[in-house]
Parts: structure tokens; sequence; C-alpha cells
């Protein structure tokens, strides 16, 4: 697949920036009809859920119109997320948001652990109209690994880092963007990462801030996001990460190390968002809602 494809921006839909692939699905009714892509319900059992976060609940509801018109059909059904006023990480007294690991359909779920290099995730959002962003928050991306330890990349985690990864999306105060990447613990990985544009920062044993205000999310409209892991071959520096935000390409960060040995694979998707951080100065000030719609994954090859 060649760079300039995937960068392209002449593609039917925001969800898939290439629209060349190997197999695909979507959860968006309204989707284009590309070739080897199928439809399938917004639904626990068809995508692959499992791992869910305590008693959190994604519960499909129809969403409030947006406070202006889409470029695409919008979402008749959604996952609603709820983050009650004081809520924070999900290891905090009053967790909220929602939180679990999404596969996708059995045939992407073979793919994958057959050994696919490329994938890319996608889903819309919509933040409430009235949304306070306060310090930050966490939403969902990318991840992968060797088997059971791909699970909880995150929060701070240092055993066996160089056998998984997580590459979830942040909002941080005023709505700036982000991604939050967990990678093997080397330098090269640190230096590329930190130097995406327009900067980053490393968060003691937590991840890293990449690309740190590339767009900025908006509130009350739908955004399109899309998210690209081309995995490194074992021993080389040659893997991707790639970011589209409503079709436009924000984040691209090559010469990465995903993985140090043929077992890691990619997953599909953590699908997680709550506030924080983990501490009382990140929590939601108020009861607020968010919606997640159009889920989607590709298999490039």
């Amino acid at each position: 697949m060649s760079q300039s494809m995937l960068q392209t921006h002449n593609v039917p839909d925001a969800l898939f920036p290439t629209h060349s692939f190997k197999l695909g699905f979507t959860t968006c009714s309204t989707a284009p009809a590309l070739p080897h892509l199928s439809t399938v319900p917004l639904d626990d059992a068809a995508l692959g859920i499992h791992k869910n976060t305590g008693k959190l609940r994604h519960d499909v509801v129809r969403p409030p119109p947006p406070i202006r018109p889409s470029p695409h059909p919008e979402p008749e059904r959604a996952w609603e997320a709820r983050y009650g006023r004081g809520s924070c990480s999900p290891k905090t007294e009053i967790p909220g948001g929602l939180g679990f690991y999404l596969a996708g359909p059995k045939d992407i779920v073979k793919a994958l652990e057959g050994g696919a290099k490329e994938a890319i995730f996608s889903y819309r959002m919509m933040l409430e109209k009235d949304w306070e962003f306060v310090k930050g928050g966490k939403l969902p991306g990318m991840y992968g690994g060797v088997g059971e330890l791909a699970y909880r990349c995150s929060g701070g985690r240092q055993h066996e880092r160089c056998k998984c990864f997580n590459v979830r999306l942040m909002w941080r105060s005023e709505g700036q963007g982000e991604v939050y990447a967990y990678l093997p613990l080397n330098d090269t990985n640190k230096e590329i990462l930190l130097a995406v544009p327009p900067g980053g920062q490393t968060n003691s044993d937590y991840g890293v801030s990449t690309g740190k205000g590339s767009w900025t999310f908006e509130r009350g409209v739908w955004i399109t996001v899309a998210e690209r892991v081309k995995l490194n071959d074992v021993g080389k520096a040659n893997g991707e990460l790639q970011l589209w935000i409503n079709g436009t390409c924000v984040i691209h960060a090559k010469g990465l190390t995903f993985r140090e040995e043929e077992a890691s694979h990619i997953k599909g998707m953590h699908f997680q968002t709550f506030f924080g951080g983990h501490t009382a100065d990140w929590a939601s000030p108020k009861d607020q809602r968010a919606w997640f719609a159009d889920v989607s994954g590709v298999i490039v090859k």
C-alpha cells in the first residue's frame, strides 16, 4: 500500500481513509459499498466485546442531534458513555465513562490472530454540547501484543512492556487532542513519539503524549476518528502509527517498534473513555455524556 494512497482524502467516508483493503466491517448502516466490507450490528456479540470494566455500561441509545449538520448521515444508534460528577479513572471511587476490549467480527479476529500486519480501526464520537474538558481524559484507540499480555498495557504498567502496545487517544484542557502511546520502552520509540508535531511529553511511568494539540475536539458535533497501526518487522524499527480526524491526517509517526516477536499481534480496540489521570483534580465537575457510533475496522494487509 503506497503512502500516497493512505494520505489521500479522496475517499467516500472518513471512516475509511483507504478504500483498498483485504477485509473489513462497519456498524454504519449508511457506509459506502466498498469491496470486502460487511455491515454488522452495534452489538456486543457481533463485535467481539469482552473484559467490560466493572459496572460501567455502554447502552445503545438514539443520540441527540448535533449542534450543526454533519458531512455524513448522522448515526441513529450509538453507545452512550456517562461520566458522573466527580468521576475519574476506573480505579477511583467514582468511575465513569465506559471500558471494554473490541476484537471485531470472527473473520477479523481470525485475520488479526493469523498475523495481519496492518489495520485501521475507526469510529464516530460526539461530546455533549456543554462539555467541560477539565485537565483531560482517555478515548478509544488500538491495542495489541502477545496473548493475554496485550491487556492492561496502560495505567503505568512496566512489567512485560515489550509484549504489548496501546495507542488510545486523549483530550486535554481546551479540547486539545493527542495519542497517548504505550509502546515497548526504548529510546527510538520515545524520540520518534516526542518529535510528532506540534510536540509531546513523557508522563512519568505512564504513556507518551504524542502530537499534543495536532487537532482540537469540538463539542456537540460528530467527529470521525480513524487510527492505523502498521506492525514493524521483528528486529527492525519500521512500524507506523497514523491518525485521521474527520478524514485529515493529523499524526503520522514512522520508524516505530510495536513488537519484538512474531507472536505479538494487533488485537483490536481498547474501547475505553474516562476523565483522568487518577486524582480528583482530573474529575468531571458535573454529570456529562458522550456518544460513540459507526465502529469500523479494516485489515489493510
